[in-house]
């Protein structure tokens, strides 16, 4: 049955793919119901490739990040987003927006900036989703005057007091939501898979250290393993000589379309903590050893690994600690424990949200109602 929103629902979120990846799954579950979604985003997102916006108005924003930047640049960037603001208000008053459902970033800003500008009877719902354990500086900023904070972890430090908030976990694509339940391959004498995702930052520190770090293993376990390895391109013919010096067998690819099926057979994984990857782990629930990226903003993916960590799903090495030596011991201690391994992976599907992107999706569309009744009433 379709919803009230004939109105579209205006899906705000730029960057990465920590940002764009759970905004994707959200317009599939809207657009699964009927709903009209509509992309406002920014000129890094505005070729991103996604079934769930092919048919969707897409917006592309000015807008441009502050953090870490000198007086002129964040002077630029001000002003970039007040012109993105300007935009905005002018695309939602023309669209006519239901909601407006932000995932943090600066891309995200100037469409709900925009949104609470409009005269009460124009204004659309706002809604805002933080996908890590720290809440982000666009969040931090928008949250008090949202209508709903949407949260990934229970326990999301730096949340506004007063802000209207509910857990939903972090919506994954329908691919990896899908592995939820799935069985956790059993560790056997044949082949172990070793799964290394290096994110869309970070991943050279992968290509120095896990490829001689596997080399290290002793003989009879490198001889059982196989790699599947995520790589920056100018990265992958070292890394494929070092692994063919190795002996072991290795896939490497700058980016894996098929991560579900990746992760299906995974035993084990090496990964950034980047929130969207923690969800696409707890989903499959698979093990994995963590590296956080150092210079990420708030330090935000230590909070994301020490959340898996502290429940017993994943082993966290800060980068100063991710040495060759330090990993192989880790990787040969954890493949000798198959029963441990066993039990980090149930711990991670424990902490899957398999249905986020549903409740997000009904959680917006109650509010959407919920003002439409308002609205009705007071007519």
């Amino acid at each position: 049955m379709r919803g009230p929103a004939v109105r579209p629902i205006v899906i705000a979120a730029g960057g990465t793919g920590g940002h764009l990846f759970p905004a994707e799954a959200l317009a599939a579950a809207l657009q699964a119901r009927g709903e009209r979604v509509a992309l406002m985003t920014d000129a890094r997102s505005a070729a991103f490739d996604s079934p769930a916006f092919a048919n969707a108005e897409r917006f592309v924003l000015r807008g441009s990040g502050l953090a870490g930047r000198g007086a002129l640049a964040a002077a630029r960037g001000t002003l970039a987003l007040a012109a993105g603001t300007v935009e905005a208000r002018g695309l939602l008053r023309r669209l006519d927006a239901a909601a407006v459902v932000g995932f943090g970033g600066y891309a995200s800003v100037p469409p709900l900036v925009a949104a609470r500008t409009l005269a009460a009877r124009l204004r659309p719902v706002t809604v805002l989703h933080e996908q890590n354990a720290v809440l982000g500086r666009a969040n931090r900023i928008l949250a008090p005057r949202a209508d709903l904070l949407a949260l990934s972890y229970a326990a999301t430090a730096r949340v506004p007091p007063g802000c209207t908030s509910a857990v939903v976990g972090n919506p994954v694509r329908p691919a990896l939501a899908a592995l939820a339940g799935q069985f956790y391959p059993e560790v056997t004498e044949a082949g172990l898979r070793l799964l290394v995702l290096g994110g869309s930052l970070g991943a050279r520190i992968f290509a120095d250290v896990v490829p001689p770090a596997v080399a290290a293993l002793p003989d009879a376990l490198r001889g059982r393993l196989v790699v599947a390895q995520q790589c920056r391109p100018e990265d992958l013919n070292r890394v494929r000589m070092a692994y063919g010096a190795a002996g072991v067998p290795a896939e490497l690819s700058p980016f894996f379309p098929d991560v579900a099926g990746h992760l299906a057979s995974a035993h084990l994984v090496v990964a950034r903590a980047g929130a969207g990857t923690l969800a696409e782990l707890a989903c499959a629930g698979r093990p994995a050893i963590l590296v956080p990226l150092p210079q990420a903003i708030d330090d935000h993916q230590r909070a994301n690994a020490r959340a898996l960590e502290e429940a017993g799903a994943a082993w966290l090495m800060p980068q100063p600690e991710f040495t060759p030596a330090a990993l192989s011991a880790r990787i040969a201690a954890l493949f000798s424990d198959p029963a441990g391994l066993a039990r980090a992976a149930a711990s991670a599907a424990r902490l899957g949200w398999p249905q986020a992107a549903q409740h997000l999706a009904d959680l917006v569309l109650d509010l959407v109602r919920a003002r439409a009744g308002l609205a009705q009433e007071q007519h």
